[in-house]
């Protein structure tokens, strides 16, 4: 299927799913659902989280879908959609933080088997990776959302610049700035891709 053919059978589930066909929106969602996760994971740095956040995005894209204007790609209406409820938790954690800070639990297992290399590479790269969601997560929300709409969802600076109603040199200052700050809060010195 080329790029043409797979917009506009988008286009016409779009259609179908406005009209009230739940199983065209659900067909969507299945062809969204991965990329958003990704997206929403990294916002949020805990993935039980994110996966509560992703139910709520489709449910508000389900409730918001018949305002949807077809002139913009479809994937970058979910991801403003996931934006706003993502920014709406990093709000509702500032409130709660201490409440939650009383049952904050590390949810990673201390009982791996570390008898091999590959083990041990295997829970030094889940803890890199773990290290990586919470910084990400840290991040101030003017450096966080930009790093996330290029790297995690692929938008160029120009697209995220229109989507956060501002200039594409300030987004590739943020971009700039977010990762030395990650490199920071790593310990590293690698560039991030």
């Amino acid at each position: 299927m080329t790029e043409l053919q797979a917009e506009l059978a988008e286009q016409r589930l779009i259609a179908a799913a406005q009209a009230g066909d739940r199983c065209a929106f659900g067909t969507l969602i299945t062809h969204h659902k991965n990329a958003l996760y990704c997206f929403v994971r990294r916002y949020v740095g805990d993935p039980d989280d994110a996966y509560d956040l992703l139910q709520s995005v489709f449910i508000s894209a389900w409730m918001a879908l018949r305002r949807y204007d077809a002139r913009r790609p479809f994937p970058v209406w979910l991801r403003v959609i996931a934006l706003n409820k993502c920014r709406d938790y990093g709000r509702r954690r500032a409130v709660h933080r201490r409440f939650l800070a009383l049952f904050s639990a590390d949810a990673a297992g201390t009982n791996v088997p570390v008898g091999s290399v590959a083990a041990e590479d295997a829970l030094q790269q889940s803890q890199r990776l773990r290290r990586l969601d919470q910084a990400v997560a840290a991040l101030p929300t003017l450096y966080k959302e930009p790093l996330l709409l290029m790297l995690v969802s692929g938008l160029t600076q120009e697209q995220v610049a229109r989507e956060l109603k501002t200039t594409a040199k300030a987004i590739e200052m943020r971009i700039r700035r977010a990762k030395k700050q990650l490199r920071a809060a790593m310990g590293e010195d690698a560039e991030l891709h």
